[in-house]
């Protein structure tokens, strides 16, 4: 009788356990196939840096993203993952399986934020930009700009030092960081544009071209024409006449500029006032695009001396004085 007992009680236990098996089993391999959570939307987590498996499985745990934490820890030491979980921001995404996630921690797939730097604004309206990026970690933008140039290592001005482009960045990332991303986008860029330039130009260095491509840049935004203007301003300097660009005459005004050019501002002599100096202001004057610089260093071939907007964001080009004289009649001052 006693036999029997022991042997109803072990079959007993092993019953359960079996059971148990196969409910922890099934709540396993769902655990692994099946989404990890409820999310309607995505959710951000901030893993620390230094974070073990442990600390970030419950961490995911009380966020109520993973609901067995202990069976994530598991799952990264088997696949050797546990010492290659990356800090940052991760969005986790609805309906993400166990994998997706994992795969999500291991890769540092963070949340990046954007920054533009637009073409055609000077380097205070840059770095005013930059100032109001979430996420940041600012070390730099409430220096003087003298001191942000010597941290990048220019021997130049800031102006015009960075190329006009959307960047991406994570959480935490240097506002320092940004700007040495941009400059050596700029650098690469204006390297390449001079290596393929063309032949017997009037420009002596990468940095004139990058001078004469801001100043380019602020007088059209249409894109077509930027050839021409460069065309234009080579002419020009091809002949010692001075380029006479109202873009260098507001900059060398600098913040006293109320909207309007008067007799007087193209009289005033600045170091940018290209109506009263010959050749090239001493720096660029804003952020240069890439095609401005392509458009300086291949501009097109055109005997046009002269340009005036027609007042569509366009301009007329002409070869004389005389032609350009009557086109500013016709367009700006409303003559026949």
């Amino acid at each position: 009788m006693i036999q029997k007992t022991k042997t109803f009680l072990l079959t007993l236990f092993v019953s359960l356990f079996v059971i148990w098996l196969s409910v922890e089993g099934w709540a396993f391999k769902q655990f692994l196939t099946q989404p990890i959570s409820s999310l309607q939307e995505p959710k951000v987590v901030s893993i620390p840096k230094g974070a073990s498996a442990k600390k970030v499985a419950y961490l995911l745990h009380q966020a109520q993203l993973v609901r067995h934490p202990e069976w994530l820890v598991w799952i990264l030491k088997w696949e050797g993952k546990a010492e290659q979980v990356k800090a940052g921001e991760i969005e986790i995404q609805p309906q993400w399986t166990l994998e997706e996630l994992i795969d999500a921690l291991v890769q540092g797939k963070v949340v990046t934020y954007p920054v533009t730097f637009i073409a055609g604004e000077t380097v205070k309206q840059s770095l005013a930009s930059l100032a109001e990026s979430p996420k940041m970690k600012f070390v730099v933008i409430s220096d003087d700009v003298s001191n942000i140039q010597s941290k990048l290592g220019l021997e130049r001005s800031l102006e015009g030092q960075f190329l006009p482009e959307t960047y991406f960045y994570a959480a935490n990332e240097t506002d320092l960081s940004i700007l040495k991303r941009s400059h050596e986008a700029l650098k690469t860029v204006l390297n390449e544009a001079w290596k393929n330039r063309a032949e017997n130009l009037p420009i002596k260095t990468p940095y004139e071209a990058l001078i004469l491509a801001s100043i380019v840049e602020k007088e059209t935004g249409y894109a077509p024409e930027r050839p021409m203007i460069a065309g234009v301003f080579v002419n020009r300097l091809r002949k010692g006449m001075r380029l006479q660009s109202d873009p260098t005459v507001i900059y060398g005004i600098g913040e006293s500029y109320d909207g309007n050019i008067r007799k007087k501002d193209l009289l005033t002599k600045t170091a940018y006032n290209t109506y009263r100096i010959n050749g090239l202001p001493p720096t660029p004057i804003a952020l240069a695009s890439a095609d401005a610089i392509q458009a300086v260093l291949n501009p097109a071939k055109t005997s046009a001396l002269y340009f005036v907007s027609k007042g569509n964001g366009q301009h007329i080009f002409s070869n004389t004085l005389t032609e350009h004289n009557k086109a500013v009649r016709h367009y700006i001052l409303n003559q026949n």
